[in-house]
């Protein structure tokens, strides 16, 4: 598998190089320099197989030769070990349940995948790894999930301030000793900045072998592309028109979906629902990119006023806006707005959806009734469980949530972390330490 960077055609690099550099040196992002397609065989041998299976197929394509098919099975094997669920609210709609995993958030198939590759090459290239994630809330609970206990590297994770919810900072703060955590007096877009400035200090990188957990990680959007793939294996008519709602902040997620598309999936139109922190559905309204400093929310995960994977967006798509225009759509929400969809999901099906995953259903609902499409399925993703954002419902919602029992035990532990300020010279002593 070769990449390149998004700032840079001609600057190429192997997974390995690309896996454990993060981000290339000109501060583009990498992006694969051929994105396969599946085809029609390997797609219907796809229906009715398991995710592992499916995930070992679409990855392998991906890849290539890359990682050998018997350590690729076993990584998929490892990091995918809980379900992928499809659920059917009614005819048409659909939600993909992406958070049965270990940190109940979709996060878990980037950052578990992400650390059995790591670990798959630390066989031949031994060194210490030290890994820098800034969270909006669930990527830094699935890292230090994944990450936990794994030998030969460190994970520092940086998340705002009173931004998160207390499960989504317990599961940081309560992880194992390679994970160090530091709450941030500011707001993610400060943790995202503090991140890459890291990235692009050569002299520290020079230092320690610094890698990104977060979605600038390309790693993290190849694993995410197999859930997509699976949930239109999962339909009862993979025949109609596919339209996926995407609850977006840093649009990883969303971007992972557009390259499962290029591979072959036959998706007619992908729905960007955010909630006001709306850079990208006014880029698509407008034609006018501009980053803004985030509003906090209660779909906090989503509250992102520079979402680092529009440059990957626009490389797809060569930044031709009218092509980005055919197959996204762009949808903004208010609080409001969402706590009247959480109510209306409960109604009306007796379906509990997180602050996210309602917004993503607001967007198909908006996207359908709009366009009226014909014979099609529409799916939104769920990206996390209602247990990790209690406050946002009334209480007859809120008696019916029960924590799953892979995390009752978060809620007792001790906790641990440090309080910084959004500086970066506090951050680069802290990453310093202990270096050789």
């Amino acid at each position: 598998m070769k990449l390149y960077s998004t700032r840079n055609q001609d600057l190429d690099a192997g997974l390995h190089e690309a896996l454990l550099g993060s981000m290339p040196p000109d501060g583009g992002l990498y992006m694969p320099s051929a994105i396969p397609s599946l085809g029609k065989e390997k797609m219907e041998w796809m229906r009715g197989k398991s995710f592992p299976e499916n995930a070992s197929t679409v990855l392998g394509a991906l890849l290539g030769d890359a990682v050998d098919p018997g350590s690729l099975k076993t990584m998929v094997a490892e990091a995918f070990d809980f379900p992928v669920s499809l659920v059917e609210l009614e005819a048409h709609q659909h939600v993909l349940e992406l958070f049965h995993g270990p940190s109940l958030a979709f996060k878990d198939f980037g950052a578990r995948f992400m650390s059995r590759l790591m670990q798959n090459y630390r066989r031949d290239d031994p060194g210490e790894i030290r890994d820098l994630v800034a969270t909006s809330g669930d990527t830094g609970g699935a890292v230090a999930q994944g990450f936990s206990d794994l030998p030969g590297i460190q994970v520092t994770i940086l998340f705002p301030s009173g931004k998160v919810s207390p499960l989504q900072r317990r599961q940081m703060t309560t992880a194992s000793a390679n994970i160090r955590v530091l709450e941030v007096d500011g707001n993610f877009d400060d943790c995202q900045l503090l991140a890459r400035q890291a990235f692009g200090d050569q002299l520290l990188n020079r230092r320690i072998r610094l890698c990104s957990a977060n979605s600038i990680n390309i790693a993290r959007l190849i694993a995410q592309t197999c859930y997509y793939f699976q949930a239109w294996a999962s339909m009862e008519d993979p025949s109609r028109e596919l339209y996926i709602s995407v609850p977006s902040g840093n649009f990883g997620n969303l971007t992972a979906g557009l390259i499962a598309r290029r591979m072959g999936l036959p998706v007619r139109r992908f729905i960007a629902s955010t909630n006001i922190n709306d850079v990208v559905p006014a880029y698509l309204s407008s034609g006018h990119y501009e980053t803004r400093e985030s509003l906090q929310t209660i779909s906090s995960a989503m509250d992102v006023g520079a979402p680092s994977n529009f440059e990957r967006m626009m490389d797809l798509f060569r930044g031709d806006l009218k092509q980005i225009r055919e197959v996204v759509e762009g949808y903004r929400f208010t609080d409001d707005q969402t706590r009247g969809a959480i109510r209306d999901l409960y109604t009306r099906y007796g379906y509990i959806a997180c602050p996210h995953t309602a917004v993503a259903w607001l967007g198909l609902r908006q996207y359908i009734s709009g366009y009226r499409p014909g014979n099609f399925n529409g799916i939104f993703l769920g990206t996390a469980h209602p247990a990790k954002f209690p406050e946002v419902y009334d209480n007859d919602i809120r008696d019916r949530i029960t924590l799953p029992s892979r995390v009752n035990g978060t809620l007792e532990k001790p906790e641990k972390f440090h309080r910084i300020a959004a500086d970066y010279a506090r951050l680069r002593h802290i990453l310093m330490e202990h270096s050789s």
